[in-house]
C-alpha cells in the first residue's frame, strides 16, 4: 500500500487559521479550547491544538465538528473562513 500523502492543502490551511483567528478573538488560550473540546468528548491536548492551528497536523472531521461547537459556530465557518460568519 502506497503511503498516504500529509501534505496539507488549501482548505486545511484556511480551517487551521480560521480557528486561531476565532480563538483569539474570543480571548480563549490554546489550552482553554483544547479543555473545551475535550468536555465535549472528543478529547483535544494543547499539543495537538497547536500542531493543527500550524497546519502540522490534519483537522479531521470529528475535530473539526468538535472545534467548531466549542468556539460556538458552524463547521461550515471554519472551512470557508472567518468571512462566512
Amino acid at each position: 500500500m502506497a503511503a498516504r500523502s500529509l501534505e496539507i492543502g488549501p482548505a486545511g490551511i484556511r480551517t487551521a487559521r480560521t480557528i486561531e483567528i476565532l480563538r483569539t478573538e474570543r480571548g480563549l488560550a490554546q489550552g482553554e479550547l483544547a479543555v473545551r473540546v475535550t468536555a465535549l468528548g472528543r478529547p483535544m491536548s494543547n499539543t495537538m491544538l497547536s500542531r493543527i492551528e500550524r497546519a502540522e497536523r490534519r483537522c479531521d472531521i470529528d475535530d473539526l465538528v468538535a472545534l467548531a461547537q466549542a468556539l460556538h459556530v458552524s463547521p461550515l465557518v471554519l472551512l470557508q473562513g472567518p468571512s462566512a460568519m
